[in-house]
């Protein structure tokens, strides 16, 4: 069974991440699989052929023979039509999908008869924990909004004691508290600064607090949490009610971390720009929701952009701005459904199995996941 590694492409959203990394080819190779790599495919992650070589991989120099021949492609971005059009038929494709948001996709990939695991479908189980995709990009993401927001900001993030007098620290608050949030405020709190934290779902509280940051706490008349224990979209009011509370603690705040996402749909707003008008010149807004339309009134995705003198700052594709350890994360979240899949040198697909249920969007032609179909409707209806 030939597993290949393909080089990403997506050069508009600066994908500098890599599927599987030396480490973890050089554990499956032990294992019994052959692995290819496509040459150049960690070039960006700073992963050298060489060090592929030396993990036992072989190096393809042609795409299309990699993309042809292979039993199973392994991938970080959503592939691009002309190399899902170089698949074989019953090939397999691992890899982000984002089929709610690009349903089009899982169509192209059930016509040509591809079976595709879609990365971002892992189930929120403890069973599937280490396969967690979603979880281990939002955590880099999480981390790395908070340096951006720390750059950016023209104060101190700590308290500082100098002769000049004592600095105050810098107010942050992170509204969402999933993986992406809590990273935030972790990182938030070891540069020093005081953070508040706000999300929908009362559960989280205690989460925040163990990580030193007070929880803002909006009562709601409606369940409030989704399956997965995600947040769930709620009622026109409770937006309303929550927003009325949380406009103090964006006016006091320096800096405002943004991290909430409903997967295929765009993103809540949850700072209006009434809400930015109040803040104070020189604070900064880092909105993680960009590329979903954003959750502050103005954020452009992949732009910084002034609005009452307060930056907001629409980062996309943030995990890759760290792809090694990035790349080192889904590398073992990959590698872990590749090796839950194959068993044996043969791919194991019992459906009932709710990881393998839940991961894959086609197979044998078609659309297997009911809320990918419905996507598609909804673009189809569109038209």
């Amino acid at each position: 069974m030939r597993i290949a590694i393909a080089k990403e492409i997506e050069v508009e959203v600066g994908e500098h991440r890599v599927a599987l990394i030396p480490d973890i080819v050089a554990r499956l190779v032990k294992q019994g699989l052959e692995i290819w790599v496509e040459s150049g495919a960690g070039e960006a992650s700073f992963f050298s052929n060489d060090a592929y070589e030396a993990a036992g991989a072989k190096i393809i120099h042609d795409a299309a023979t990699l993309w042809g021949e292979a039993d199973i492609l392994l991938k970080v971005g959503v592939p691009k039509e002309h190399e899902i059009n170089q698949m074989r038929e019953g090939s397999v494709l691992i890899s982000f999908l984002n089929p709610l948001g690009l349903p089009e996709v899982a169509q192209h990939l059930a016509n040509r008869k591809i079976t595709a695991f879609g990365m971002e479908l892992i189930p929120r189980t403890s069973r599937a924990q280490s396969m967690d995709a979603l979880s281990s990009q939002a955590g880099v993401a999480g981390y790395k909004a908070v340096l951006i927001a720390a750059a950016a900001l023209p104060k101190f993030f700590p308290m500082l004691t100098t002769a000049a007098g004592t600095i105050k620290p810098a107010k942050v608050f992170v509204m969402g508290a999933g993986v992406a949030g809590l990273q935030a405020i972790a990182t938030a709190r070891r540069l020093g600064a005081i953070v508040e934290a706000f999300d929908i779902r009362p559960a989280v509280k205690e989460e925040v607090q163990s990580l030193g940051a007070k929880f803002v706490e909006v009562k709601l008349d409606e369940e409030t949490v989704a399956a997965g224990g995600y947040a769930k979209e709620v009622s026109e009011v409770s937006k309303q009610r929550t927003q009325e509370v949380v406009a103090e603690h964006v006016k006091n705040a320096d800096v405002v971390i943004t991290t909430a996402q409903v997967p295929g749909r765009k993103a809540p707003l949850l700072v209006t720009e009434e809400m930015i008008a109040q803040m104070n010149p020189g604070s900064v807004i880092v909105d993680l929701a960009a590329e979903q339309g954003g959750n502050c009134a103005g954020t452009e995705p992949g732009k910084d952009v002034v609005r009452h003198g307060v930056t907001i700052i629409g980062p996309i594709n943030l995990p890759s701005s760290m792809p090694i350890h990035a790349s080192q994360m889904y590398a073992k979240n990959i590698s872990t459904l590749l090796q839950y899949l194959v068993k044996d040198g043969e791919l194991q697909l019992n459906f009932d199995d709710d990881i393998i249920g839940s991961t894959c969007v086609t197979h044998a032609g078609e659309i297997r996941n009911q809320r990918v179909k419905e996507a598609l409707d909804q673009v189809r209806a569109a038209v």
